[in-house]
């Protein structure tokens, strides 16, 4: 037995590694950048305990997630293991005396957030750290292709300036190519180096469902799919709303969104883990770091802005490797709905110059002054100043944060505690008719999020495409099958047939009549293995429909 097999037994009590385990801890073990993408639940915190366990030093981990991070801490000391954690929610003696103790050598794990890693204070202590592994987690928040870009995250390439000899392991559940090329340059990778597990989720079926009454038609799916539930929704007032339709009709459920308090969002997780409650109706600030295996369900009563965000929250289902499914409740309206989410996030400038010039108004600020200050941001009092709706303020903020003019963190933090928001003024003052939104921040990413809610609308409006193989494609997985029991798989296609029996005969067929010559039907019937009737079903649809397929007095060929 190896090392690591030991301390995965020592510490963990595993025999052995998931599959793509172990190839990503030699490699990080040989001193090799590494990127691992693992669909959600896959064990992506092995990848980088256990090689960490066999190295002298301490391991760096970059997470943007307070609760998750917390999590991973207390589960650290439970198995014996030191390890602590610097974020937002402690104080400067809080953090400092934490980041004295990793220069010490008492700590085997820091965890730190994106926004701590740019402070003097980290940069100071981190120097005289002795570093063995940068481990850089949803390292897809690094890449502007991504649907989840974090300015933040552009402070890890400085660290890897100060640690140019300490190997970074990089880790995502979702990412397309273009995200993953962009993880590997934007971490200054020596040479590019993935380890890839397929997406494919055999136990899980996508499903589309149309109806104009989605409460009822959620309600009908609870009472035909026992067992836990996750149902997620757009905004903070329909997880309350839904909650209480399915309480009234008898299922025990809760909501969950960031606007609760710590102690309250604890206690509705801790209920629903425990399945002392059913289903939990949630904003998309719950999910992360929720290591519950069996879900038996997951509905989205609305689309997230991506497939990678959907992706990652439908994979929530079925951890467990049992039978699950993700349901999708759309109406003919939500292609429209999905379209006017590209004009909210992207203001005109106009909107975004007078957000910027109220802002210096709201505090005070002279031109050319103001670089550095810190504010408490109330966004409705500032609303109400302006004269602008909360959420076109909002994007207009996040656009100016971008364009590197201020730092804007909400009011609830990562872990969702009820903070100050706080406006930074990372430049001074400057006039509105100078303010430069560089088309990298507006042009390219409003162009980007067009295409990605193209593909969310392609995904919801599809009919003939198994969702499965829509959705691997789409993270560049190649010769993918039909998965069988998706709606599109088990829809009756035009012939009579369910789409996959259909698109199996006719996939065969074309490679059997590939050299273009005619061949009889009697004599192709033997070479596919199904009944006879549904070949004569399928060759008659397809000579009528397709036109490469030309059949005649019992022979067949194709054309083109």
């Amino acid at each position: 037995m190896d090392v690591y097999h030991k301390i995965l037994g020592k510490y963990w009590g595993y025999p052995a590694f998931r599959p793509l385990q172990e190839e990503i801890i030699r490699s990080v073990c040989a001193g090799k950048d590494t990127l691992g993408l693992m669909p959600t639940g896959g064990g992506k915190s092995i990848t980088f305990q256990v090689p960490a366990m066999a190295m002298e030093g301490i391991c760096l981990v970059v997470t943007p997630l307070i609760a998750l991070m917390c999590d991973q801490v207390d589960n650290l000391r439970r198995a014996g293991i030191k390890a602590t954690a610097v974020h937002s929610g402690m104080d400067r003696r809080e953090i400092a005396a934490a980041l004295e103790d990793c220069v010490a050598g008492q700590n085997k794990f820091l965890y730190v957030s994106p926004e701590r890693l740019a402070t003097g204070l980290f940069r100071e202590k981190l120097q005289t750290m002795h570093v063995c592994l940068l481990v850089v987690d949803e390292s897809h928040c690094i890449s502007q292709w991504g649907y989840d870009f974090r300015p933040s995250y552009l402070h890890i390439a400085d660290i890897r300036e100060q640690l140019p000899d300490v190997p970074v392991l990089a880790l995502t559940a979702t990412a397309t190519p273009e995200v993953v090329e962009e993880i590997q340059e934007r971490l200054f990778f020596k040479e590019k180096h993935v380890f890839r597990k397929s997406f494919a989720r055999p136990n899980l079926a996508y499903i589309v469902r149309r109806t104009e009454d989605k409460l009822g038609t959620l309600l009908y799916i609870l009472g035909k799919v026992p067992g836990t539930a996750l149902v997620y929704t757009r905004n903070r007032k329909q997880t309350k709303e839904a909650a209480l339709f399915l309480q009234q009709a008898g299922i025990s459920a809760d909501f969950f969104h960031a606007g609760l308090s710590r102690e309250e969002k604890a206690i509705r997780q801790h209920r629903w883990k425990n399945n002392e409650c059913r289903v939990i109706v949630a904003t998309n600030a719950f999910g992360m770091g929720i290591d519950k295996p069996d879900v038996r369900l997951v509905v989205h009563l609305d689309m997230p802005d991506s497939l990678e965000e959907y992706f990652q929250e439908a994979g929530r289902a079925g951890r467990d490797n049992r039978k699950a499914y993700a349901v999708a409740l759309c109406t003919d309206a939500d292609g429209s709905r999905l379209k006017k989410r590209i004009e909210e996030e992207f203001p005109e400038r106009s909107v975004i110059r007078h957000v910027y010039e109220a802002l210096g108004d709201y505090y005070q600020l002279p031109e050319r002054q103001g670089k550095d200050i810190v504010h408490e941001f109330a966004l409705s009092s500032f609303c109400s100043a302006c004269q602008l709706p909360p959420l076109e303020v909002h994007h207009a903020l996040k656009l100016l944060e971008l364009a590197g003019y201020i730092e804007y963190s909400e009011a609830a933090d990562e872990s969702g505690s009820p903070t100050a928001a706080r406006i930074i003024h990372t430049l001074p003052r400057t006039a509105p008719n100078t303010l430069v939104i560089p088309p990298a921040v507006y042009e390219a990413r409003r162009e980007r999020m067009k295409k990605r809610i193209s593909k969310v609308a392609e995904y919801i409006d599809g009919k003939s495409i198994c969702r499965s193989r829509l959705l691997l494609s789409y993270f560049g997985e190649k010769n993918t099958e039909d998965c069988g029991c998706c709606d599109v798989c088990l829809s009756k296609h035009g012939s009579g047939l369910s789409n996959r029996d259909f698109n199996a005969i006719r996939d065969r067929l074309l490679e059997l009549l590939s050299d273009r010559q005619p061949h009889s039907v009697a004599t192709l019937i033997p070479s596919l293995p199904f009944p006879e009737e549904k070949i004569i079903t399928t060759l008659r649809f397809l000579a009528e429909h397709d036109e490469r397929f030309y059949l005649k007095e019992g022979q067949v060929s194709i054309t083109g």
